[in-house]
């Protein structure tokens, strides 16, 4: 008897090759069960809310009831969403970065492998900085000089605009 794993493999060919409707219905099963479990997953976690603007959708996860809280108090409750500060407003750009975080998000939350309370992460700084500059860039273009450093983030003074939780 060969126990060389050549010789399994062989075995293992040999065993496909030759009843192929077990394969078949073998791999079908495989398929149907991951498909299942993906979309129990994702109607579970409310993944469809994720495609709108609600920023409620935000309020799936319970690390981020401070910060929705903290956003309905503060003064871009009545005039911005978190799409509107937290994604690009470029079509592409911002479907890019839901489904980059969507994917994170998913990991970390799965895992349980995420900092509490919830830190920003440097591409979603980068990207609400941006956000800040697009919707005040007439208030800024007065602010800053053309000498003036470029690095300077908004939150630096404007911590609590969006939704200060912390000090």
């Amino acid at each position: 008897m060969d126990r060389s794993i050549e010789g399994v493999m062989n075995k293992l060919l040999l065993f496909i090759r030759s009843h192929p409707a077990i394969w078949g219905l073998s791999l079908a099963g495989m398929i149907g069960i991951l498909s299942g479990l993906s979309l129990f997953t994702f109607s579970y976690a409310r993944g469809t809310s994720y495609f709108s603007d609600d920023p409620q959708a935000c309020m799936n996860c319970h690390v981020m009831r401070d910060q929705f809280s903290a956003w309905e108090r503060s003064s871009h409750a009545n005039v911005a969403t978190c799409n509107d500060c937290h994604t690009p407003h470029t079509f592409l750009e911002k479907w890019i970065i839901k489904a980059l975080n969507g994917f994170n998000h998913s990991v970390a939350f799965t895992l349980d492998n995420f900092q509490e309370p919830i830190r920003i992460h440097q591409l979603n700084a980068e990207v609400a900085q941006e956000n800040c500059l697009y919707c005040h860039q007439a208030l800024v273009d007065q602010i800053y000089d053309p000498h003036g450093d470029p690095t300077t983030q908004c939150v630096s003074c404007h911590g609590s605009v969006g939704h200060r939780t912390r000090d």
